[in-house]
């Protein structure tokens, strides 16, 4: 029983070096980068071990974009909120981008795996799903903070759009050579923020 605990424990070991090796790549050069030959030299293992693991690339790039959407998700569940939804709403969002190195990076592989799901059914798959779970949690965001006075529908339209912005805001900050900053980042959500919150609700 106990080797059988070992032994699953060193290939999930194994299988996230593997991601690891992947996120760093994608990180570096995008999901072009992304070989079966440079996983295996990035993660220092034989070729033979990343096709074992992850017998088609498809499988290896969607278990390295599973990993990253969970990290994101995790930096998330772990914010600290507090009693006011509108606060809450900005602390969220901003969390979703590139702000400072780490989430520049993560932002990066986001991207490219983003880009990389409108031609790979899997990944679009792990993309609308995130993008799911996003929209309920916002939609959801938004109606605390307007309380009675808007609709489902209204809710649910908002979240769209502040969904759409940090992506595009986030999209530019690691496209561009310092074009957008985090005083221009957060001001950018701030503005737009303000404009759906303070807005008479119909």
């Amino acid at each position: 029983m106990m080797l059988a605990m070992d032994n699953v424990s060193s290939a999930q070991r194994r299988e996230s070096a593997l991601t690891e090796a992947v996120m760093a790549i994608v990180a570096e050069h995008g999901l072009d980068g992304v070989s079966v030959r440079e996983v295996a030299a990035a993660a220092d293992v034989s070729i033979g071990t990343v096709q074992h693991y992850f017998p088609t690339k498809e499988r290896l790039l969607a278990a390295a974009y599973t990993e990253a959407v969970r990290r994101i998700r995790d930096r998330l569940d772990a914010l600290r909120l507090g009693p006011d939804p509108r606060a809450n709403l900005a602390r969220v969002l901003r969390q979703l981008l590139p702000l400072d190195e780490r989430r520049r990076t993560e932002t990066r592989v986001y991207v490219a795996f983003a880009a990389g799901a409108a031609t790979s059914p899997t990944l679009a798959e792990i993309q609308k799903d995130i993008l799911a779970e996003l929209h309920v949690a916002l939609s959801e965001a938004f109606a605390l903070t307007w309380r009675d006075a808007a609709s489902t529908h209204r809710c649910r339209l908002a979240a769209h759009a502040v969904i759409a912005l940090v992506d595009g805001l986030a999209l530019h900050a690691v496209t561009t050579d310092h074009w957008l900053g985090q005083r221009q980042l957060t001001a950018a959500l701030d503005l737009v923020l303000a404009a759906l919150l303070d807005e008479r609700v119909p």
